[in-house]
C-alpha cells in the first residue's frame, strides 16, 4: 500500500540538507527586501515563488546558485538573520520535521557590518525562537547549525574554528559549498585537518556537478563524514542487462562504511544531476542499502518541502510507510548530534509516530467493511 498525503503530513521527518538562504518566505523577502532597497525580479510573493522555481529548473548548478544573490542581499543584518532563522524552524516543524539541520555561509552575511560571530549569535537566537513558537503550536523540533565555507574563497580555515568555537552552542558540524567544477574540496584541506583534530564533524558537497573525483577526494582525503547530496556516486556501479548490479571499489566503499547520502531529488534534478525524479539513483542506491536520506537542498528555490519529497519519492518508486520510516531512521542516525539524543528521538519520537500512523491503517481497515456492509 502507497503511503497516502494525509500519512506523509504526519510523518516523523528528519533533513540534514537544507540552506538557510535557500528558504526564506516569499513575502518575508519581499518585506526584507523592500526595506533595504534591494531590487527583486518581482515583487508579489506569490510571482516572486514561481519565478525561482522556474530559475531553478534550469538544468544547471551555476544557474541555480545565481538565485542565491537576492536571499543572501536581504540577510545582512541580525535582526533578518534571526528572523528568517525562526521562520525555518517553524516551517519544517509545521512540514513534521522533527530534528533539522540547516546550513548557511557565515562568510556571506557580513556586508552590513556583521562580525563572523555575530552572524551565527543572530541564527542561534533566531532558531531557537523558532523552535519556542513551534513547541508552543504543538511541533516539537530540534534545529542545528552547519557553518558552511564557499568552497571557491579562502576563508574555510577560519569558518572551521568558528565551528569549533560555536559548537557546544547549537553549530553541529562544517561543510563546504558551492560551485564544484574548478573548485575541489582538497583546496581545503588545512581546514579539515583542523577540523578532524578537533573531532568535529565534516559533511561536503560532493558528487552533483562533479563525478567520483570530487566523492573520492571528500572521503578520502578530506574525512567527510557524510556527503552532500553524492548522487553521481552511481557512476561506480554498473547494471547489467538482467538487473544485476556491480560495484566499484568506491561505490562499495562508500556503502560499506555506511557514509550517509545527502539525497535532494528535487534539487538534483533541476540542477541536472539527475533526468527526472523517476530515473534519479535514488532507486537504485536504496534498493542496493546505501545510506539514502531525504533532503529538500533549498525549500524556495526548488519550490519543495519535506513532504513534497516524500510524495514524489512515492509517485516516483511505489515507497511505503516502513520505507519512509527506514529513510527517515537512516538520517538520524546520521545526524550530528550525540549518540543519547539521536537515539532519544528515534525511540521516542520517530518509531512511535511511524507506530501511530501505521496503527490507523489497521483500524481504518477494521472499519471499512462495517461500513460497506451497512450501506
Amino acid at each position: 500500500m502507497r503511503i497516502t498525503h494525509d500519512e506523509i503530513a504526519r510523518a516523523p521527518k528528519v533533513v540534514l540538507h537544507d540552506h538557510l538562504d535557500g528558504g526564506l518566505r516569499p513575502d518575508t523577502l519581499v518585506e526584507l527586501a523592500d526595506q533595504v532597497g534591494h531590487q527583486l525580479p518581482e515583487t508579489d510573493p506569490a510571482r516572486l515563488g514561481e519565478w525561482f522555481r522556474e530559475s531553478a529548473d534550469s538544468g544547471s548548478l551555476e544557474r541555480y546558485l545565481e538565485t542565491f544573490e537576492h536571499t543572501v542581499a536581504v540577510m545582512q543584518t541580525a535582526d533578518a538573520l534571526r528572523r528568517v532563522a525562526a521562520e525555518c524552524a517553524e516551517d519544517l516543524a509545521a512540514d513534521g520535521v522533527v530534528y533539522a539541520e540547516v546550513r548557511y555561509a557565515p562568510e556571506q552575511h557580513l556586508r552590513a557590518g556583521l562580525t563572523l560571530d555575530e552572524v551565527v549569535q543572530a541564527v542561534r537566537d533566531g532558531l531557537a525562537e523558532g523552535e519556542k513558537r513551534a513547541a508552543a503550536a504543538g511541533r516539537a523540533i530540534v534545529v542545528r547549525q552547519i557553518l558552511t565555507a564557499m568552497r571557491h574563497a579562502d576563508r574555510s580555515r577560519e569558518i572551521a574554528e568558528l565551528a569549533v568555537r560555536y559548537r557546544d552552542e547549537g553549530v553541529a558540524g562544517f561543510d563546504i559549498a558551492g560551485a564544484e567544477a574548478g573548485n575541489p574540496p582538497t583546496r581545503h584541506l588545512a581546514a579539515f585537518e583542523y577540523l578532524r583534530q578537533e573531532n568535529a564533524h565534516i559533511t561536503i558537497h560532493a558528487g552533483e556537478a562533479v563525478g567520483l573525483s570530487s566523492i573520492a577526494e571528500a572521503v578520502q582525503r578530506c574525512g567527510a563524514e557524510r556527503l552532500g547530496h553524492g548522487v553521481r556516486i552511481v557512476d561506480d556501479i554498473t547494471v547489467t542487462p538482467d538487473g544485476e548490479a556491480r560495484l566499484g571499489r568506491l561505490a562499495a566503499y562508500v556503502r560499506d562504511a555506511r557514509i550517509p547520502l545527502e539525497l535532494c531529488p528535487t534539487s538534483n534534478v533541476q540542477t541536472g544531476a539527475a533526468p527526472s525524479i523517476a530515473e534519479h539513483p535514488f532507486g537504485l542506491l536504496a534498493r542496493l542499502r546505501f545510506r539514502v536520506t531525504v533532503n529538500t537542498d533549498n525549500r524556495l528555490v526548488s519550490g519543495t518541502s519535506m513532504s513534497e519529497e516524500f510524495a514524489r519519492l512515492a509517485q516516483a518508486f511505489d515507497y511505503d510507510l516502513d520505507d519512509f520510516a527506514w529513510f527517515t531512521v537512516n538520517a538520524m542516525k546520521s545526524a550530528f548530534l550525540p549518540y543519547d539524543e539521536r537515539l532519544a528521538l528515534i525511540n521516542e519520537v520517530i518509531k512511535p509516530g511511524y507506530a501511530a500512523i501505521a496503527a490507523d491503517r489497521v483500524v481504518a481497515r477494521m472499519r471499512r467493511p462495517l461500513s460497506e456492509s451497512g450501506r
